[in-house]
C-alpha cells in the first residue's frame, strides 16, 4: 500500500512537471503546472463519465459518448505539446477544441447540461494566455461556442435532465466544481507566488543590505589604506630628509673635528690656533648635540608613539635648567640671557617632552640673534593654563616664512652666524606640545625680533585627582 502511494505520488510529481525547463521564470512554472493538473482532472471526468454512461441503463446518444471521451484525447494532444515546448500554442488548442466539442454537441440537438464549462473557459483563458490577441481569440471563441450553442434555439431530441435527471444534476455539478477549483487553484498559485516573491525581496534586502555594510568596509578600508599609504609617504619623505641631514649637516663638523684632532695629534696647530678656532668648534657641537637630541625624540616618538607621561612640572625650575644648559652658547655670541619668573609656577605635562620644547626654541632665539642681543624667557599664569614665552631681539621672520615654519615641508634658514638647521626642531615642538594639551603660536616682525609662545594645562587639585 505504501508502495503505491509513492508510487502514485511520483507520477502525480511527474505530470505536474510536464513541460518544465530549467531557467523558466517561477510563475511560468506554476501555471502550466496548474494548466498540467486542469488537463489530468478533466481526462479523468471525462473517463468518469463514460465509465457512468457504460453501466447506465438509460440509451444515450452517439455525441453523448464523444463528448465523454473527447477530454482524453484533448488532454493527451496538450500535454504533448507542452512537453515539446509549444506552451501557448497548446494552451490555444485547449481553449479552442473544448468549446467546440461543447457547442457541438448542442448543435447536434443533444443538451447534457455541460453549459457552465463555457464560463470555466473563459475564467481559464485569461489566466493561463499570456498574449493578449491569444485572450480576445479565446474569449470571442468561447463567447460565440456558447451562442451558438445555448441562446440560438435548438429543437432538442434528447435532453439528458428529462432521461436520467440525476446524471444532469451531476454533469452540472461537476461544472461548478470545475470552475470553484480552477479559481482555488489560480488563487492559490497566485498567493504562492506573491509569497515567494516577498520572500525573494526580502533576501534582496537582506542581500543588499549585506552587499552595502561590505561595501561601506571596503571604503572603510579603503580611506585607511590610503590614510595609511599617505602617512608611509610622508615617513618615508622625513626618512630621507633625515638620511640627507646625517649625510651632509653631521659630515661637515665631523670632519672638522677629525681634522683638528689629526693636527692636533701631529702637532701642527699651536695653542693660539687652537683656541682661536674652539668657539667655531663649540658652535658646531652644540648644532651636533641639538640635532641628535632631536632625531632621538623624534624616532622614539614614531616608534612608540609617544604616549605622554604627565606629571607636575615645575616651569621656574625647568627654565633655570634650560638656560644654564644653553649658558655657553650664548655667551660665544655675546648674548645676554634673562629668565622673567621670581616665583614658582606649576603644569601638568610630561617633563622630556616639553623639556625638549624650550630647549629648541632657546636654541633658535639664540641662533637668530646678533651678538651682544637678549633673550628673554619666562611665563605668565592663566585661569585653566600655562602660558611660556621665548623673546629675542633676533633678526626676526617675515609672514611668509611663518606659515611655512609648521608646513609639510621642512623649512630652515641660517643664523646670524650661519648657523645651519633642519627644520625638525619646532615640528616635534609643535606635536609634542599638542599631545600635551598645549599649543605653540609665534608673532615676529623682521628686524625687531620674535617671540614664540606655547600653553600647558594648569596644574590644579582637579587635576590632580583625575590622574
Amino acid at each position: 500500500m505504501q508502495f503505491t502511494g509513492q508510487a502514485l505520488l511520483r507520477y502525480w510529481i511527474f505530470v505536474r512537471s510536464i513541460g518544465t525547463r530549467a531557467g523558466m521564470e517561477e510563475f511560468e512554472k506554476r501555471k502550466l503546472s496548474l494548466f498540467n493538473q486542469l488537463n489530468i482532472f478533466g481526462m479523468a471526468a471525462g473517463l468518469i463519465l463514460g465509465i457512468a454512461g457504460l453501466f447506465s441503463k438509460d440509451h444515450l446518444p452517439p455525441l453523448t459518448w464523444y463528448v465523454a471521451f473527447s477530454p482524453v484525447a484533448i488532454g493527451i494532444t496538450v500535454l504533448w505539446l507542452n512537453d515539446e515546448g509549444y506552451y501557448e500554442f497548446s494552451r490555444l488548442v485547449y481553449f479552442s477544441l473544448y468549446p467546440f466539442v461543447t457547442c457541438l454537441v448542442y448543435l447536434g440537438r443533444v443538451d447534457v447540461g455541460i453549459e457552465l464549462f463555457f464560463i470555466l473557459y473563459v475564467v481559464m483563458s485569461v489566466f493561463f494566455l499570456q498574449q493578449l490577441m491569444s485572450i480576445v481569440f479565446s474569449f470571442t471563441w468561447s463567447a460565440s461556442c456558447y451562442a451558438l450553442a445555448t441562446v440560438m434555439p435548438h429543437n432538442y431530441y434528447f435532453r439528458l435532465s428529462s432521461v436520467n435527471y440525476w446524471f444532469f444534476v451531476f454533469n452540472q455539478a461537476l461544472a461548478l466544481g470545475f470552475i470553484i477549483y480552477a479559481l482555488i487553484l489560480i488563487k492559490k498559485e497566485n498567493g504562492g507566488y506573491q509569497f515567494s516573491l516577498l520572500v525573494k525581496s526580502r533576501e534582496l534586502h537582506r542581500r543588499n543590505l549585506e552587499i552595502e555594510r561590505q561595501r561601506q568596509e571596503i571604503a572603510e578600508k579603503a580611506s585607511l589604506l590610503e590614510q595609511q599609504t599617505r602617512e608611509l609617504m610622508e615617513l618615508n619623505q622625513v626618512k630621507n630628509k633625515l638620511f640627507s641631514v646625517i649625510a651632509h649637516d653631521l659630515k661637515t663638523p665631523m670632519y672638522a673635528l677629525r681634522t683638528l684632532f689629526q693636527n692636533m695629534q701631529q702637532q701642527r696647530l699651536s695653542a693660539k690656533e687652537i683656541k682661536e678656532m674652539l668657539p667655531g668648534i663649540s658652535s658646531e657641537m652644540n648644532y651636533i648635540t641639538s640635532l641628535m637630541e632631536n632625531l632621538l625624540q623624534w624616532s622614539k616618538s614614531q616608534m612608540s608613539n609617544a604616549s605622554p607621561e604627565p606629571e607636575v612640572i615645575d616651569i621656574q625650575s625647568l627654565i633655570s635648567d634650560t638656560l644654564q644648559l644653553l649658558k655657553l652658547q650664548a655667551s660665544n655670541k655675546n648674548i645676554d640671557l634673562e629668565l622673567k619668573l621670581q616665583q614658582p609656577m606649576y603644569c601638568y605635562a610630561d617633563r622630556e617632552m616639553i623639556n625638549l620644547v624650550l630647549r629648541n626654541l632657546l636654541s633658535n632665539a639664540i641662533k637668530f640673534t646678533p651678538s651682544a642681543g637678549t633673550v628673554w624667557v619666562g611665563a605668565t599664569e592663566k585661569k585653566k593654563f600655562v602660558e611660556v614665552f621665548v623673546q629675542d631681539t633676533g633678526i626676526g621672520i617675515s609672514d611668509d616664512n611663518i606659515h611655512q615654519l609648521f608646513g609639510e615641508v621642512y623649512f630652515t634658514t641660517r643664523g646670524t652666524n650661519s648657523e645651519t638647521g633642519t627644520g625638525l626642531g619646532l615640528k616635534l615642538c609643535k606635536e609634542f606640545l599638542e599631545k600635551n594639551g598645549g599649543r605653540l603660536s609665534v608673532q615676529s616682525e623682521p628686524g625687531k625680533g620674535s617671540v614664540f609662545s606655547f600653553t600647558l594645562p594648569r596644574y590644579t587639585l582637579q587635576v590632580r585627582s583625575m590622574n
